[in-house]
């Protein structure tokens, strides 16, 4: 009897995170940009990535999607398109004056964030904001205030140290943190500042909260976690994090091609998961790679399940 084709091949058992990969607001973000290229043709331009995937991003460009950092660049008449992280205040407004025809991405939980900080500042109020240095979002945010109205908290060493201007201080987050640190931090303004003004709700979306709930529940029998996401995706390296305390070697990639080999040693269980902002064609091309070095069992693995879907532009939606 002839050998098996695959009986040289070691056997590998795989654990798929659900909910994984495309969140509403990304979903949203990206229709918005081929429903405003169906509308107005191309070249549309976008002001930063759209969401942070360059699988995503270079998909766009080829349907006619021009990406720019400023909007100096964008020409008079021109359609441009705010990415999903949100911006200040100041870039609507000066696309207005500029009169270029706009159209806002901001992912609706994100501009929930937006408005919470308008309020708490109407209230007089400084705001002690959780989030990373940089990160488009936290520009965005900072911008829809004025300045020096919030203090950024990074760490839980920023929490203690904090000396805020006044003792009237509420608190906000960027929506895409990591739900057990920032929890962490928050107690710890909490017990130093027993009056702080917090949101209602949960400021760190549901997506995030999901995706980190079921990498737990996969990393936790394996000895390694693929993370598919881009390397600036800040809720993508918070999955590769969750991951790593869990006990499992963790990596974060872009795609398959990004795949060491050498990891693989002594792996009998392997997690993947991907970031919010990473489509399921390259969880599916990482699973297909992984087929061609190793005898697998795939399961997923399901931890919540995600209805959610947000409205488009009203000028979108009549067109």
């Amino acid at each position: 009897m002839n050998a098996s084709p695959t009986a040289d091949r070691p056997q590998l058992s795989i654990l798929v995170a659900a909910p994984r990969g495309f969140c509403a607001g990304v979903e949203r973000a990206i229709q918005i940009v081929e429903l405003a290229l169906q509308k107005h043709g191309a070249p549309v331009y976008v002001r930063h990535e759209i969401v942070h995937n360059r699988f995503v991003v270079d998909s766009l460009k080829a349907k006619g999607a021009v990406f720019v950092k400023e909007l100096d660049e964008v020409p008079d008449g021109a359609q441009v398109i705010f990415s999903a992280h949100g911006v200040p205040k100041a870039i609507p407004a000066t696309a207005q004056s500029r009169g270029l025809d706009w159209l806002d991405a901001t992912c609706p939980l994100v501009s929930k964030v937006h408005r919470q900080a308008e309020r708490l500042v109407q209230q007089g109020k400084h705001i002690l904001f959780v989030g990373h240095a940089g990160h488009p979002e936290v520009i965005g945010t900072f911008g829809q205030v004025p300045e020096g109205a919030m203090t950024l908290i990074e760490t839980v060493e920023d929490a203690e140290s904090v000396s805020p201007p006044t003792a009237d201080l509420g608190f906000l987050t960027q929506t895409t943190l990591s739900v057990d640190d920032t929890a962490d931090i928050v107690a710890t303004l909490q017990r130093r500042f027993p009056s702080i003004n917090g949101p209602k709700g949960e400021d760190i979306c549901y997506a995030t909260s999901n995706r980190q709930t079921a990498v737990k529940a996969i990393a936790r029998s394996c000895e390694l976690v693929l993370v598919i996401g881009a390397e600036n995706s800040s809720n993508s390296q918070r999955l590769r994090e969750v991951a790593a305390r869990e006990g499992a070697q963790a990596h974060l990639i872009q795609r398959a091609e990004f795949i060491d080999w050498s990891w693989f040693e002594g792996v009998r269980m392997l997690g993947i998961t991907a970031g919010a902002s990473a489509p399921e064609v390259l969880v599916q091309e990482v699973i297909d790679a992984v087929r061609t070095r190793f005898e697998v069992s795939v399961q997923e693995v399901t931890t919540a399940t995600e209805e959610v879907v947000f409205k488009l532009p009203r000028a979108l939606i009549d067109a």
